[in-house]
């Protein structure tokens, strides 16, 4: 049978299981960032589990406010947004900790993942972090030293 282009690609995004009347359907949690990171990683390990590397990255929207959007005047904006990454993944996880510095340029691909700690004063607090598998670094020094 003639399959279209829209009919494969769908059917792609499909897994069967071992019942026929079981179709599970695929989806996708996939994060870049591009920006620069908010100070030096650290290492942190919990009793049991295995170590991850953490840093925050800010991210940068700056925009102009004026009559309308393709205005040259008017006032540019600018919000910053900082952004919690833990690398898990054992070898990328020794790479982060090693190279990436504060004010380093860099391109973290991952996924969002949501969670919750109590803090200090035993107060239940919600965490939203990047649980990076890939790192690219953009700053010319850490590309000389990788």
């Amino acid at each position: 049978p003639h399959r279209n282009g829209y009919f494969y690609t769908f059917q792609s995004w499909l897994f069967r299981t071992t019942d026929s009347s079981l179709i599970l359907e695929r989806s996708i949690n996939r994060v870049q960032l591009l920006g620069r990171v908010g100070q030096d990683p650290v290492m942190r390990q919990v009793e049991g589990r295995n170590p991850v590397t953490i840093f925050s990255l800010a991210t940068n929207e700056m925009w102009r406010s004026g009559e309308g959007e393709m205005s040259s005047t008017g006032d540019v904006s600018q919000k910053t947004t900082w952004h919690r990454v833990s690398v898990f993944k054992p070898g990328l996880r020794d790479v982060a900790y090693q190279y990436v510095r504060k004010g380093s340029r860099i391109l973290v691909e991952g996924k969002l993942d949501y969670g919750e700690y109590v803090d200090k004063n035993q107060v239940r607090r919600q965490a939203t972090t990047i649980i990076a598998d890939n790192i690219v670094f953009l700053s010319d020094n850490m590309r000389d030293r990788t």
